[in-house]
């Protein structure tokens, strides 16, 4: 299991993690500096799980009863974790893997997100494709000196990458010949992050923020009624430059982009956005894309934001056209923002 860190901090632009999503709030208190009546500020936390930084603010709560309710998320958190991790062994899906082919019996969580995976599968016409975790295995950009994999070794990951492969029976899933692996990472954040939100609000919780690492979920409304305010940083930006910000009420606001995990080789930028047709990182017109829709729709809006960034801009935008209840904003190279027909993102003025 990942290590876990924790520390206090304010939703504010100037202390969060590197991310391409922030909450731009006029002021920022001490997490747990008191008003009347015992209420908080806020209270805020942040511990490293689904290998990314995840930040979870609650408003309008007494400190002790808001770190509750944020430790019981984190708790969340791990158990989607312990689910979906690839790299975990004993996870549903590194179980899955590893099964040379044979059926393994998952948790009905496990089943729902492989599902909605593979209906974004179809949706994109294999463009986003679940089965790509041999090809991930190859690049490792976390390593202290990364590499560009063998091309040979590229060519014969592409081979397995087909979510045609998966087939499920009740509550077992199997893979068809036992070589393609599953990897979940374009989508699992952003379905965490929603039921996330779906137990913080059961608990009482009115106002809050959820940040997996650029999936944003909100709940309810900032305290005195006013939407949240979601800034966008630049995608290839190396400090906090604002590009935008698009309001939030009960909302998902989650972005992809070829900032997050890359290296250099020989001149070249190699990010961690992986083409699943070519084995290489995607090299089109767009540095990133935030999708934005209802909160309840996270997951899609998770797998959306990968899809748009594969297919280029012209694509990626007539794709979110079609999709009701969806809207995005396209940040391509050479600084051009080109926003889908509903998306009220407003750029920050030089």
């Amino acid at each position: 299991m990942n290590e876990r860190t924790i520390g206090k901090r304010c939703v504010f632009a100037a202390a969060l993690l590197v991310s391409l999503i922030i909450v731009l709030m006029t002021a920022c208190g001490g997490d747990e500096s008191s008003k009347g009546g015992g209420q908080a500020e806020h209270v805020s936390d942040n511990g490293f799980y689904l290998d990314t930084e995840c930040t979870i603010t609650v408003y309008g709560m007494s400190a002790e009863e808001g770190q509750k309710n944020i430790d019981g998320a984190f708790k969340l958190c791990e158990y989607y974790e312990n689910l979906l991790s690839k790299t975990l062994e004993g996870s549903d899906v590194y179980k899955i893997n590893h099964a040379g082919g044979e059926p393994v019996k998952v948790d009905d969580e496990t089943k729902k997100v492989i599902e909605l995976g593979l209906k974004m599968c179809e949706e994109s016409g294999g463009k986003f494709d679940i089965t790509i975790g041999r090809l991930t295995d190859l690049w490792d950009f976390k390593a202290e000196n990364p590499k560009v994999p063998d091309e040979d070794d590229i060519e014969a990951a592409i081979e397995t990458v087909d979510y045609r492969n998966v087939q499920i029976d009740g509550s077992n899933v199997s893979i068809k010949g036992g070589q393609s692996h599953i990897d979940l990472g374009g989508i699992a954040k952003g379905y965490i992050s929603y039921k996330l939100a779906e137990q913080l609000a059961g608990s009482g919780v009115e106002h809050a923020i959820i940040n997996l690492g650029g999936n944003v979920v909100t709940i309810g409304e900032k305290p005195g009624g006013e939407n949240w305010n979601i800034g966008i940083q630049d995608p290839n930006g190396e400090g906090q430059e604002i590009l935008g910000a698009t309001k939030a009420k009960e909302q998902a606001v989650i972005t992809s982009g070829v900032y997050e995990r890359k290296f250099e080789k020989q001149g070249k930028i190699y990010h961690h956005i992986l083409d699943p047709k070519t084995g290489y990182p995607v090299d089109n017109d767009i540095e990133g894309v935030t999708i934005k829709a209802s909160s309840e729709k996270a997951g899609k809006c998770d797998a959306y934001s990968t899809i748009c960034l594969l297919m280029g801009a012209k694509d990626g935008k007539e794709f979110i056209e079609d999709k009701e209840g969806f809207e995005a904003v396209f940040f391509e190279r050479g600084g051009k923002i080109t926003k889908s027909s509903g998306m009220d993102f407003e750029e920050m003025e030089e």
